[in-house]
């Protein structure tokens, strides 16, 4: 468990667990906004295939207290820098914080870990939520894009 004792605005504490045999049929269920598809698929279920045929990402569930809420994965480049990818909560929980506290869990967990190495993201540019989150969380555009999303690398932990 990845655990920064970080809380959404109700009070309950955003954890970071391995998706297992337990979990995964409530991670794969979790479904984003209708409006927000233009980012992310309609199912964290795409994320979990992603992360089970390659070798590139590893998938997390988001808990808010015992209550799977999210997905989030996180993997290495070649080049050492750790990413941050498929971030979803589900719609029911959305703006309560769980995606600000499961972001910055992950970043601060892999900082800590990438010996030095930098932690990444992409957003899509239309996404002006996302780019107001990862602002906030510390997160500075590097000039790069990845499949026309702006790459952002953790500058402080906010």
């Amino acid at each position: 468990m990845i655990d920064s004792h970080l809380h959404d605005r109700l009070g309950r504490r955003v954890t970071l667990r391995p998706v297992d045999d337990d979990n995964w049929r409530a991670v794969a269920d979790v479904a984003p906004r209708d409006d927000q598809r233009a980012w992310v698929p309609a199912l964290a279920a795409r994320y979990l295939l992603l992360t089970d045929r390659t070798d590139v990402w590893t998938s997390l569930a988001v808990y808010a207290d015992e209550t799977v809420v999210g997905h989030v994965m996180w993997g290495v480049d070649d080049d050492g820098s750790r990413w941050i990818g498929g971030m979803l909560v589900d719609a029911a929980e959305q703006d309560h914080g769980v995606g600000r506290a499961a972001v910055a869990t992950l970043a601060q967990w892999l900082a800590g870990e990438g010996g030095g190495n930098p932690v990444r993201l992409s957003y899509h540019p239309d996404n002006a939520v996302a780019a107001r989150l990862y602002t906030s969380l510390g997160f500075a555009p590097t000039g790069a894009t990845e499949d026309d999303e702006i790459v952002v690398e953790l500058v402080t932990l906010a």
